[in-house]
């Protein structure tokens, strides 16, 4: 990222993250739900955790294998597949939501336009998309890979999804103030990083600005 050498996605917080939590909280989500790039399966863990039937995909086989192993140490059942979101080979007509938490940012532009056009094949009519991806907003602090504009998400997915609101929320990354100095001046300089700036919740965790989509299948 701009310099910054990364281990992990910085979203994967090990937690599931509050934009998250607040759209089930405020009765948003719908079984059956389709976590698309559930990564290690905080998200669909969560879910089904609250009751929801929730089926996790992702292109990494070692990401399912560990998503598999909290569920089960979690006493939960979550159907794990490993699959390419672009094309949903395999699934039928059944999700009634899908949840993307930082998948659509990590697509190229045909990617995009697939991923789009394999959802509403495997959705019911009315289903909902809930999506996240990094902002190409200006703000201060962390500028991060893959920045997206709202023309490019109306672009790739209004064929075959009715978008409804696009707003500015925030997800939580893995960074703090002090794990940026840590990289040092060499690395922090090409950034422009203004630490000060940064916006951080109570544990001192950097957010980051993110568009929330909400769209209805056509």
């Amino acid at each position: 990222m701009d310099g910054v050498e990364l281990d992990r996605p910085p979203w994967d917080i090990g937690e599931p993250q509050p934009a998250v939590v607040e759209l089930e909280e405020g009765g948003r989500l719908r079984s059956e739900i389709l976590d698309a790039g559930c990564g290690l399966g905080e998200h669909a863990i969560f879910l089904a955790e609250r009751g929801y039937r929730v089926t996790g995909l992702d292109a990494a086989p070692s990401a399912i294998t560990q998503a598999r192993e909290r569920a089960a140490a979690r006493g939960v059942e979550v159907d794990f597949v490993v699959a390419d979101a672009t094309r949903l080979a395999g699934f039928e007509q059944r999700f009634t939501t899908v949840l993307d938490s930082a998948l659509y940012h990590c697509l190229g532009d045909q990617q995009r336009a697939d991923y789009a056009a394999a959802l509403h094949r495997v959705t019911h009519p009315g289903a909902q998309l809930h999506l996240f991806c990094f902002s190409d907003t200006a703000s201060p602090g962390l500028r991060m890979p893959n920045r997206v504009s709202q023309d490019n998400l109306h672009t790739h997915l209004g064929a075959h999804w009715d978008i409804r609101r696009i707003e500015l929320a925030h997800y939580l990354t893995t960074f703090t103030r002090e794990s940026l100095e840590r990289q040092g001046a060499d690395t922090l300089g090409p950034m422009n990083i203004d630490i000060g700036a940064l916006r951080t919740d109570e544990r001192g965790r950097i957010t980051v600005p993110v568009w929330q989509l909400h769209a209805l299948r056509q």
